[in-house]
């Protein structure tokens, strides 16, 4: 590959490379604020997952750019690379969104894990039971005719 051919394949990678990265950390942020009652901290998390993912992806392009491709430096091998280039990106993105998933996962997670111990430490005299036990009790109350707590088939509606 030629040096003009070498430098736009390198200028639009990297021009790309960033632009999603940016995606990623706005959207990320969003995503991830008010963690733990702290918004910093959900930007914090966002940053260093934004970071990891511009050194993954700048390293493979770089890699990607010494490969040699079918075609010298003709305009369809820089199209090939340029192909290549975007899935890997592609498939970066992916990762760094799952990533992205599982710690918002983990917030909702400890977020209900608090809510129902601060539930289970406030006194209602009204309702002794535990967080456990209203959580695992029907959220209406069955219908007459019906047994159990979880029926397999519906009771009779003709039966009175």
């Amino acid at each position: 590959m030629d040096t003009n051919a070498y430098v736009a394949f390198l200028a639009v990678g990297v021009l790309m490379v960033v632009i999603d990265g940016q995606i990623i950390y706005h959207g990320g942020k969003r995503y991830l604020e008010n963690t733990n009652g702290n918004p910093g901290a959900g930007a914090s998390m966002t940053r260093l997952i934004a970071v990891l993912f511009h050194l993954v992806v700048l390293g493979a392009l770089a890699l990607l750019s010494t490969v040699g491709f079918p075609g010298g430096s003709s305009l369809p091998a820089v199209v090939g690379r340029l192909g290549v280039m975007f899935l890997v990106l592609a498939l970066a993105h992916a990762i760094t969104l799952s990533v992205l998933a599982r710690m918002r996962e983990e917030q909702v997670v400890e977020d209900i894990t608090l809510r129902g111990r601060a539930a289970e430490t406030r006194v209602r005299p009204a309702d002794p039971r535990s967080f456990d036990q209203q959580v695992r009790e029907p959220v209406i109350n069955p219908v007459p005719g019906q047994e159990g707590r979880a029926p397999h088939v519906s009771p009779d509606l003709g039966q009175g």
